[in-house]
């Protein structure tokens, strides 16, 4: 049963601690719900979920792809921040060309929401640690 995984609200830490536990894969089939958690890390079950999510290695980036697809500079500018800065460096290395394009040639939106700032220190950990 994964939906009692899935938080019911920004509070709801016991269902983000009760993911966390069961951890992967028990937690793939609502990964992507847990990741919507994600797009505000000041709600409680986001700090729970970040560094959770952070850890599962190689199996996560498929699905942080579509939040890097999207229109959601918020939820990338997090993702970047609790999720890729703590990630193993595999998982950064798949996002390469797009912490590049936010440190070298940002968006106005993109700049306005400080995704350079956020990037290059994550990019910068690939070149030191590779």
């Amino acid at each position: 049963m994964t939906e009692n995984l899935v938080p019911s609200s920004k509070s709801d830490v016991a269902a983000a601690e009760l993911a966390v536990a069961r951890g992967w894969p028990a937690v793939e089939p609502v990964l992507p719900k847990l990741l919507e958690w994600l797009q505000d890390y000041n709600w409680p079950v986001a700090r729970v979920l970040a560094p959770f999510v952070a850890q599962i290695g190689d199996p996560v980036a498929p699905y942080l792809r579509p939040i890097f697809d999207s229109d959601d500079l918020i939820w990338k500018r997090w993702i970047i921040n609790v999720v890729l800065a703590d990630a193993p460096l595999s998982v950064v290395e798949q996002f390469r060309s797009e912490l590049e394009h936010f440190v070298n040639d940002p968006t106005p939106g993109e700049a306005q929401e400080d995704l350079p700032e956020v990037a290059k220190p994550v990019l910068d950990r690939l070149s030191l640690e590779s």
